[in-house]
């Protein structure tokens, strides 16, 4: 539940601190108090839209902040856990909001920094809010297919994941089979390009690094001619007298002498020996390299024509020999896939009506599950509406076949599924007995859709976990007995979650559990909104004033009280 909520800066209100209960709460005040605001600011905390607009003139910005005890099994722990949020189910929880005069939005949970999608996601699990364009979304036949999924949600919603899973793959299949058949005139173009391009590179007869050892090899042939004078020369220094001569004459004086002093001498003997044949093996070496050097300018041509050729291909095909097989490797499987075109359309078609075919069948078993569920909720709307003095009307979930003339066969029709299956739903209602069912907008009139609706509330509250409804006005459009019903059914609801009504009437505010009177003032020239939660004493004021207008008199204060008693009688 909502334990408390702070609003600092909103509109006109300049600092609100209020705590809740379990239980029915009603914020009442004048037309124009500012109990809207109130219910804008839950809205912001649950992730709705925010503006500048609404940071109270001359501030800098807006702040709300709320407080929620929830059930250590809330869904709304898992979801925070998922997103690396820090939260102990057996704490509080809480979400802070700001938005400042640049426009700019902020969100917290838990002290913790999160963006608005994540709020959002978070909120939808704490917070309902119903106002009077929910009266509208009831209108609409394209919203009443998910309200029957969300009433039958453990019937239909097992066959619906496996309805989604199946129209994925068929989705998959169907795009292929397209993609595959409006892609043939460019298919024939690729395929000449493919041909053209794999006999260029095939004729090449790449080998890898081959390129490396061409350059290498260019290097030699270009500075044949300065190789040999300069291997030449070196040779000739090395084996002549002034090289391995001069080294052997060397160590022949040092062996006259080595005797003398054999321990001095001999290491630096064995070095010059060392030395020398290391010198004459390099001289060898020069000697043999020499003899490779070619002065060959036929050879030097077949080279760079080679290496032009393969620079050739790297500008179309890659950066390296390496590259252009890898490209070679796959245009060759894109070849094949290309000249079996014809052949692998066939088996696309052949894998997509397989599984459309299985797909229409879950849709099916979809269709069935809806239906049942369509009774029941059709069943239990009415029983409600019983209670909301709509006794004798008739309420009906007709679900039809979406058709379409581009659509596949199914049953005698063309249908085209869409992924929350093959079928359309709308509520029909019959206010009277002996009158058709029609369309909820062509019959019922602003009060009846607030009753249907919170007929709904009352069902849909029994399956979802949301611990908190707000209901803005939705006792606009009644009076008498019908009001009377609206706010016992209310108070029934705040059984199973805690509720919130604003509302104008004193029939409903009389069965709160808790009652807060919402005022606009002006201080210092600036207006501002207060909030107030009502003793008995203030109550009884209040239902006055809400039963009397301006002029309270001792028989509306007695009214009032004689009201609150009776509600106390219908609590117990």
């Amino acid at each position: 539940m909502l334990v408390t909520l702070s609003i600092r800066n909103l509109a006109v209100v300049e600092a609100v601190d209020v705590h809740f209960y379990k239980g029915f709460h009603v914020l009442s005040g004048e037309t124009g108090a500012g109990k809207s605001i109130i219910i804008d600011a839950l809205g912001l905390i649950a992730g709705g839209r925010g503006s500048a607009d609404l940071v109270r003139y001359g501030c800098d910005k807006a702040e709300m902040e709320a407080l929620f005890e929830l059930p250590v099994k809330h869904p709304v722990w898992n979801t925070l856990e998922e997103q690396g949020i820090k939260a102990n189910p057996e704490e509080h929880l809480l979400i802070r909001r700001e938005l400042t005069v640049q426009g700019k939005s902020s969100s917290r949970i838990n002290g913790q920094m999160v963006n608005l999608t994540m709020l959002r996601e978070v909120g939808e699990q704490l917070v309902n809010i119903h106002g009077q364009h929910e009266h509208q979304s009831l209108l609409r036949a394209d919203r009443h297919l998910a309200l029957l999924d969300t009433f039958g949600d453990s019937v239909i919603g097992p066959v619906k994941a496996l309805y989604r899973e199946r129209y994925n793959a068929f989705v998959k299949a169907e795009k292929e089979v397209r993609e595959l058949q409006s892609s043939s005139q460019k298919a024939y173009q690729l395929l000449d390009m493919y041909r053209f391009q794999l006999e260029e590179i095939a004729a090449a007869e790449l080998k890898l690094g081959e390129d490396e050892l061409l350059a290498e090899e260019r290097v030699k042939l270009s500075h044949s001619e300065k190789m040999m004078d300069g291997i030449s020369g070196a040779y000739e220094l090395l084996s002549g007298r002034g090289g391995l001569d001069t080294v052997n004459n060397v160590l022949s004086r040092l062996n006259d002498v080595q005797s003398y002093d054999s321990k001095s001498l001999q290491p630096i003997a064995e070095q010059i020996q060392s030395a020398f044949y290391q010198l004459e093996d390099a001289a060898f070496q020069l000697r043999s390299y020499r003899e490779d050097i070619e002065f060959n300018p036929g050879k030097l041509h077949e080279v760079e024509q080679r290496l032009n050729q393969i620079t050739g291909l790297q500008r179309k095909y890659g950066d390296s020999i390496e590259q252009i097989l890898e490209y070679y490797s796959r245009i060759e499987q894109e070849t094949d896939l290309l000249e079996n075109k014809d052949e692998r359309l066939e088996q696309l078609i052949a894998k997509r009506d397989e599984l459309l075919s299985d797909l229409l069948e879950i849709a099916e078993e979809l269709t069935e599950a809806r239906e049942i569920c369509a009774e029941e909720l059709a069943e239990q709307v009415e029983q409600e509406l019983k209670d909301l003095q709509m006794e004798r009307t008739s309420l009906k979930v007709r679900i039809d076949p979406i058709e379409d003339p581009r659509g596949y066969e199914y049953k005698g029709l063309k249908v085209r599924p869409t992924k929350q299956g093959i079928d359309n739903a709308e509520f029909l209602i019959s206010p009277n007995p002996g009158e058709p069912l029609r369309p909820l907008g062509k019959i019922a009139s602003g009060g009846e859709l607030s009753r249907i609706m919170l007929a709904m509330k009352s069902i849909f509250a029994r399956h979802d976990q949301i611990p908190v409804l707000i209901f803005d006005e939705v006792d606009t459009g009644v009076s008498g007995r019908a009001a009377q019903s609206i706010a016992e059914k209310l108070y029934r609801l705040s059984s199973v979650c805690q509720v919130f009504s604003i509302t104008h009437l004193p029939q409903v505010a009389c069965m709160a559990d808790h009652q807060y009177l919402i005022e606009k003032n002006v201080h210092d020239g600036r207006t501002m909104t207060q909030i107030e939660g009502l003793t008995e004493e203030g109550r009884v004021k209040e239902l006055a004033r809400m039963l009397g207008g301006v002029e309270i008199t001792e028989k509306t204060l007695h009214h009032a009280q004689e009201m609150l008693n009776l509600a106390e009688g219908k609590k117990a």
